[in-house]
């Protein structure tokens, strides 16, 4: 009798050096309780603040939120060496003073990593050299995507429309910020200021007058030096997803809406993690079918002008005088069970547990390098 097939083994990296690092591992935790332990075998990875890599415990509630206090990655946990060669897709874990110990092989990769040093294509690319399959877009559309800047150049040069906006360069700032001050006022108020290469609302300011836009722009640089500011657009905020079927076809999910009920100027932080309870997520959104299919139009074409592969969420402004306005595309969308990717999924027949199992079928399937 021939043994069984080996499962297909999983590592889940979560965690990371950005900001959002608390927000990757709440993201983890939700997808370790949805993986299907009968079809895969799991080994949960942590990133540490400084970029150490763990092993960590396959214990999902170690990463959930308590209260206000949110999750972060033991750094206890013996260290993790990842394959750089494209014959060895073997983990070993490293203790000081003891032998290293190998871990096993690698099938594929699920990064859950949000924001800088994960999400914009660096792990892409260290998966991409050891030749091991990922969830997920590659180096270029992950790194576009995540820079807002470049983001709207390409969409922008394709058709599809994006808000005005300017962009604040480090040596501009640094040299003559009154300039670009100036530069940025002639948008007019009120402004978005946005780190450029961020995400979760995190450095993200309303600038009602000129008043507060110099200190706005500080702030957002102490999350990235290059800053974009934002025309606001006054318009109800829609979410779809982007999900491609095995075959490479990208398909649009139902379409969802976010509603502000507490006191937020917008969609920040704190309305998304530490005050659920101020934001009203609608799915489907109630809109008219016809605004329902433009809608997921533009969220494929947005996704296939990016280069985007196997999973992405874009976010568009639907306005008084009836445009499709893109906000944003995020490559590693917030992906635990309440968040609203998984949501809209659910909504089109694809449940939490399906939607896991399709990304990873996906990913296993998909050749490295040039593709």
């Amino acid at each position: 009798m021939s043994p069984s097939p080996r499962k297909p083994r999983v590592a889940v990296v979560f965690g990371g050096r950005s900001s959002e690092h608390a927000i990757s591992c709440l993201t983890a935790a939700g997808v370790l309780r949805a993986i299907d332990r009968d079809r895969y075998d799991v080994v949960p990875i942590g990133i540490a603040r400084d970029g150490r890599w763990v092993l960590a415990a396959d214990d999902p509630a170690a990463l959930e939120a308590e209260g206000s206090r949110l999750p972060s990655v033991d750094e206890s946990g013996p260290g993790v060496v990842v394959p750089t060669s494209t014959r060895d897709r073997g983990l070993t874990s490293l203790r000081p003073g003891e032998v290293p110990t190998a871990l096993g092989d690698v099938d594929v990769v699920l990064p859950l990593l949000h924001g800088p040093f994960g999400e914009d294509g660096t792990i892409q690319g260290l998966l991409e050299l050891g030749d091991v399959p990922y969830v997920g877009s590659g180096v270029l559309a992950s790194a576009a995507s995540m820079d807002k800047h470049y983001m709207k150049v390409l969409l922008a040069g394709h058709g599809l429309p994006v808000a005005p906006y300017v962009v604040i360069l480090p040596h501009q700032w640094d040299q003559d910020p009154e300039a670009s001050m100036r530069s940025v006022a002639a948008l007019g108020f009120p402004l978005f200021v946005k780190p450029a290469r961020g995400g979760s609302s995190m450095g993200v300011t309303r600038v009602a007058d000129v008043t507060g836009l110099r200190g706005a722009i500080e702030g957002a640089r102490e999350h990235d030096p290059k800053v974009v500011v934002e025309a606001a657009v006054v318009g109800r905020e829609l979410e779809c997803g982007v999900l491609q079927d095995l075959d490479g076809t990208a398909r649009a999910s139902e379409v969802g809406e976010v509603e502000l009920v507490g006191g937020h100027d917008f969609y920040d932080f704190a309305a998304k993690y530490v005050a659920p309870d101020d934001v009203r997520l609608t799915c489907p959104a109630q809109v008219p079918a016809s605004v329902r299919a433009r809608v997921q139009d533009v969220a494929v074409r947005a996704f296939e002008v990016m280069g985007c592969e196997g999973l992405a969420r874009v976010d568009v402004f639907w306005t008084g005088d009836d445009r499709v306005v893109v906000n944003e595309i995020n490559t590693m969308p917030g992906f635990t069970r309440h968040s609203m990717y998984p949501r809209m999924w659910a909504e089109s027949g694809v449940d939490y547990p399906a939607l896991v199992d399709r990304l990873l079928q996906l990913a296993l399937t998909r050749p490295t390098g040039l593709r």
